[in-house]
């Protein structure tokens, strides 16, 4: 019997030896089946929990691009398309993140087709397409910042359409998402911290894409502003340390519009770091949001950083309530299956985690609580699979769930193509 289960008969002692034997067999089949004991406090306790062991995720196809180090993942209809960071040295010859890939991935193996060279810059970030297909944005850094727009009509020969650069960007943009609010296109643009100014959040009006216009902007104290995550007139910021910000803009109920945001609140995660956020619609449940946190990493080998979860149900009162730790690596991008409830997580050195991410994510047992409290989400058997382990040294960057198949996009190898999880 477990030291947990300490015999609680409740009856005025002596106790009949026949009822002390009913009532300790009794007991010890509460905990042998995991039924909740008291303890000699009159509290509950759990027996152990064992995780569950994660599936292996099953690599349908590869793409091979290694001259450069490969960064951020978008899918849209046949194509991929991938960016490239910092400079990679082969053979004696350096090579700058300035270039776009494009794959086509109608077979099983994604094949390389084509490359865009952004002239001038060292890094480029996030990459996305409208959602209409017609164009590509994606921003640069270091110093200065673009935004650069791209037409899609043809979807392997991007034509740029227009280069969009400010002052308040000396340091470069280091990220930027796109949205279609009230019928035009927007970029969230998250600016570095320059020569004499702070990080920034800027929003662009790109509904006329020869001619981006700002709209507002954002000087941010004390951090920097990471990525950003637009959803329902509310936009959500990754500010490291200052935590998780969110601004109503349109969707609130705080008078927030576009071009006049209002701060609805915040919240600083454990461990800080807040790199990237994901806002879950679950059906009607859109209670959680998953924050990526971003840790020390030495490149290729190793990193660190938590996924956490805030309960948002009462934006004046969000409160972090569970939380999925890895040891010996760190998440960095998301993206959502939200029709099948899974969330896959871009983990450097560990690959792909899957997530089940269906219903209620703050209700779990004593046993399946971290040691602060918070539902550990591998405690409570929400870790289904892990993907890319078994294929080598890999050091994932971004996924990208779209069309019923899963991209994953490695720093080291490429892009690889990844069969999601079914119910």
């Amino acid at each position: 019997m477990p030291e947990a289960c300490v015999p609680v008969l409740g009856d005025t002692p002596p106790y009949p030896e026949s009822i002390v034997t009913m009532r300790l067999a009794a007991l010890a089949l509460a905990c042998l089946t995991a039924v909740a004991c008291r303890d000699e406090k009159g509290g509950t306790v759990d027996p152990p929990v064992t995780p569950v062991t994660p599936s292996v995720m099953t690599v349908a196809g590869r793409g091979t691009a290694n001259a450069r180090y490969n960064a951020e993942v978008w899918v849209h209809g046949n194509y991929a398309y991938t960016t490239t960071w910092g400079t990679k040295t082969v053979n004696a010859v350096a090579r700058q993140g300035n270039a776009i890939y494009i794959w086509d991935i109608r077979g099983t193996n994604p094949a390389l087709v084509d490359s865009v060279l952004v002239a001038g810059v060292g890094t480029l970030g996030d990459v996305q397409v409208s959602p209409d297909g017609r164009y590509l944005v994606v921003p640069s850094e270091p110093a200065p910042g673009y935004l650069f727009t791209f037409d899609l009509t043809n979807p392997v020969k991007p034509q740029l359409v227009s280069t969009f650069s400010t002052p308040k960007a000396t340091r470069g943009i280091h990220t930027a998402e796109i949205q279609v609010i009230g019928g035009k296109l927007y970029a969230f643009a998250s600016i570095n911290t320059g020569n004499g100014h702070p990080a920034r959040m800027m929003i662009v009006d790109l509904s006329t894409p020869a001619s981006p216009q700002e709209v507002w902007t954002l000087d941010i104290s004390g951090s920097f502003v990471h990525d950003v995550f637009v959803r329902d007139g509310l936009l959500f910021t990754a500010q490291w340390d200052n935590g998780m910000v969110i601004h109503d803009i349109g969707g609130g109920g705080r008078g927030g519009t576009i071009t006049n945001p209002v701060r609805v609140g915040g919240i600083a995660t454990t461990g800080g770091k807040v790199h990237n956020i994901w806002w879950m619609h679950d059906g009607s449940n859109k209670r959680f949001v998953f924050v990526g946190e971003e840790g020390p990493a030495t490149l290729f080998s190793s990193s660190s950083g938590d996924i956490h979860v805030v309960d948002i149900s009462n934006l004046d009162a969000m409160r972090e309530v569970a939380l999925l730790r890895v040891t010996g690596a760190g998440t960095h991008n998301f993206s959502v299956d939200e029709a099948n409830g899974f969330l896959y997580a871009a983990y450097y050195n560990a690959g792909v985690q899957a997530l089940d991410v269906r219903g209620d994510l703050s209700t779990c047992t004593t046993s399946q609580r971290a040691a602060d409290g918070r539902c550990d989400l591998r405690l409570m058997g929400r870790l289904k699979a892990i993907g890319l382990q078994d294929q080598g040294a890999v050091f994932v960057w971004g996924v990208h769930y779209t069309g019923g198949s899963l991209y994953a996009s490695d720093m080291i190898n490429g892009i690889w193509k990844i069969a999601p999880l079914r119910r």
